[in-house]
């Protein structure tokens, strides 16, 4: 519910502040004393587009300030869907300025104007005698007839069947275009695999491959490299070879080492070097014998190496791990074809099974609407009986659509007139203004029996009735208001008599200037205003008498 709005800086408000209460308020006062105002401070709160005229003072901003207590209306998963803080006292505020900026806040954090205006709409309900169009809208009777009929619980295990099924009937779609593409691409992938395949690239290593044929296209210059070795190793010259002149000089350091150190030292390196040529001498050998210019081994190799490199650029990648990648994707598309086939398959065996329970709980849904149909119409009757519209006939039609919705299969046309004799219409043909309002009145009554329903409040809708029509409107407040929080404007004394609180909405001149004052109204007070309601600005005893009448 609403427990209190602030407005700073609105048209004729300075600043107002206004606690609410649970039960009926209502709302009185003068033409253009400035009720239409506190409303249009409400519609800032609803999201509506802001009007930057109603900017009292240009240099400081406007602002509307709502509490709201919503710990009954279970909108936890609102606040995850929208990232918001979730507070049982929830506050809204509105911010506009004459630079025709506006900002909106849900607990201090920046929304949209859509978010604002998706989550007031479910805590205030504004309703005037112009305002009842959702009544002609379709999808609000079908609501309307699955809340008076208690179905909208067996409506939600609808719902939720519905949007399985269509979920799982997409996927299947969607998993038979996907088959259908990898089927055409099935010839040119198996192409392409068989194609890699041939490289054998899970054992081939194309590196070292790529080394060795570089050995065989050099084997020449690498036999002669290592014959080179040998040669200058083993060329003998006036003291012998390279060897035979370290053996001599190793002998010869061995027998003087103790000498000196130096020369220890020196006979250990030249022992060491000694050793270093002979293994370079026995290593050239090994390699010159290794070298195998094999004329058909470097046919072959050159032939794997190019087809490996037209692989590469053919797939524009640059490494063997890469292709091996491309190679494994081809060659498991196949596979995939099967694993989609398995999928479909029980896709669809599941989408059958779900069809079977939506178009049963479909059928289960239409069957408890029709039934409640009959007492529905008689309960709206009866109500607009009370209201003074005796003849009045009120229609559910509901027809078969040719497809399932998220609501069933079921569409609902509401017929209605308030003359006798007069065949029933649709809403928007059938009624005038007041009837219309009496309408949606009886309508909103038989909702607040049957749910809890947000802040409502009726803007005038008692205009246009009078005496014994405006008495009984009165008492259908006075009980709607026992179960919800509800106001309502009213210039009626009938109305006005039957709230449990009551509000006075004044102009006053202040310090030369002039502003929309809310007066509550004590006992005393409220007897004084529905006297004046009644009989003028001068009050007799009787008025203030029937006024007391009212009240009680």
């Amino acid at each position: 519910m609403l427990s209190s709005i602030v407005v700073q800086n609105f048209a004729l408000i300075d600043r107002l502040t206004l606690n609410f209460n649970k039960g009926f308020t209502v709302i009185t006062g003068e033409t253009g004393s400035g009720k239409s105002i506190l409303l249009g401070a409400l519609n800032l709160i609803l999201g509506e587009r802001a009007d930057y005229s109603v900017i009292r003072d240009k240099s400081i901003k406007t602002i509307v300030e709502a509490n709201f207590d919503i710990q009954k209306y279970n909108l936890k998963n609102f606040f995850d869907e929208n990232e918001l803080d979730y507070l049982e006292e929830t506050i809204v505020r509105r911010e506009i300025t004459a630079q025709g900026k506006s900002r909106a806040f849900i607990n201090d954090t920046p929304v949209s104007l859509s978010v604002l205006k998706d989550f007031s709409e479910r805590m205030i309900n504004i309703h005037s005698q112009h305002q009842t169009i959702e009544l002609r809208d379709s999808h609000f009777q079908l609501d309307l007839l699955d809340t008076l009929a208690d179905s909208v619980s067996l409506r939600n295990e609808y719902t939720t069947l519905f949007n399985q099924w269509r979920k799982n009937t997409k996927e299947v779609s969607n998993l038979i275009e996907l088959r259908s593409k990898l089927l055409l691409d099935a010839d040119y992938n198996a192409f392409q695999a068989n194609e890699l395949a041939e490289l054998n690239l899970e054992k081939e290593d194309y590196s070292k491959i790529e080394n060795e044929l570089n050995q065989l296209e050099h084997a020449e210059e690498i036999q002669q490299s290592f014959g080179y070795i040998i040669e200058v190793l083993s060329q003998e010259g006036t003291s012998g070879n390279v060897l035979d002149t370290f053996i001599s000089l190793k002998a010869k350091m061995d027998r003087v080492a103790s000498l000196h150190p130096d020369l220890y030292t020196l006979g250990e390196r030249i022992k060491s070097v000694y050793i270093e040529i002979k293994d370079i001498g026995e290593e050239a050998i090994t390699g010159l014998d290794s070298i195998n210019a094999d004329p058909n081994q470097l046919l072959a190799l050159n032939s794997k190496l190019d087809k490996f490199n037209q692989a590469l650029r053919k797939h524009n990648v640059n490494s063997q791990a890469e292709l091996l990648q491309i190679f494994e994707k081809f060659n498991h598309s196949q596979t995939n074809i099967e694993e989609i086939d398995l999928q479909i398959l029980e896709l669809e065996k599941l989408v059958e099974i779900l069809q079977k329970q939506v178009f049963e709980k479909a059928t289960e849904l239409e069957l408890k609407r029709q039934k409640a149909i009959q007492d529905i119409e008689n309960e709206v009757v009866g109500l607009l009986e009370e209201l003074k519209l005796p003849d009045s006939r009120f229609v559910i039609q509901l027809s078969n659509l040719e497809h399932l919705t998220s609501k069933g299969r079921n569409e609902v046309h509401i017929l209605f007139t308030a003359n006798k004799g007069m065949e029933p219409k649709s809403i928007e043909k059938a009624a005038s203004g007041g009837e219309l309002s009496r309408l949606m009145l009886a309508l909103q009554y038989l909702l607040s029996k049957r749910k809890q329903l947000p802040t409502i409040i009726f803007d005038e809708i008692d205009t246009g009735v009078s005496g014994e029509v405006a008495q009984r409107i009165g008492n259908l407040l006075a009980k709607m208001g026992e179960k919800m929080q509800l106001l309502a404007i009213t210039h009626l004394p009938q109305v006005a008599g039957r709230g449990q609180f009551h509000w006075k909405v004044q102009k006053s001149h202040i310090d030369e200037k002039t502003l929309t004052q809310v007066l509550i109204l004590d006992e005393k007070q409220r007897v004084e205003e529905i006297a004046r309601l009644m009989s003028g600005d001068n009050i007799n005893k009787a008025a203030l008498e029937n006024a007391k009448a009212l009240m009680n």
